[in-house]
């Protein structure tokens, strides 16, 4: 099973594709509000040249709820990729996300995968939306 992961906590961003038993990854520390070139991590690792996006069968990423817009922005550019393809997209949440790379999210993602008896219809990537514990309490304008 080929996976594509995400981990974002902000100011480091780490993906990882696993390709039956290889295991590519690559990481990159950027500041906190700059969103990494995705594209071009996958061209590190081997996009195009070793695999092609269309060998992966599931997508995931990392549920941070301590780096709100970064997970926002992974979600969104996997919800893309998985919706285009029509292929599952799958949250992984963990108590030490932030302490974990995309590696770990990879294999707990292909984990959770193999546990729903492998069924696609239970991770559409419309219903893969970051998720926090703690109700937010924003500002409204003009209130």
């Amino acid at each position: 099973m080929n996976v594509l992961a995400i981990q974002s906590s902000g100011n480091e961003t780490s993906l990882c594709v696993i390709l039956g038993d290889d295991v590519l990854q690559y990481s990159i520390s950027h500041q906190r509000k700059d969103r990494p070139n995705w594209q071009e991590m996958l061209f590190k690792i081997g996009l195009d040249s070793f695999f092609s996006i269309d060998d992966i069968d599931i997508f995931a990423y990392a549920n941070n709820e301590d780096s709100y817009t970064a997970t926002r922005s992974v979600a969104s550019y996997l919800k893309g990729i998985s919706s285009a393809l029509k292929k599952p997209l799958i949250v992984i949440d963990l108590d030490e996300i932030n302490t974990i790379s995309s590696d770990l999210v990879a294999k707990n993602a292909i984990q959770k995968f193999k546990d729903s008896g492998m069924q696609s219809d239970l991770f559409d990537s419309k219903d893969a939306n970051p998720t926090y514990a703690l109700e937010t309490k924003y500002k409204k304008i003009n209130e």
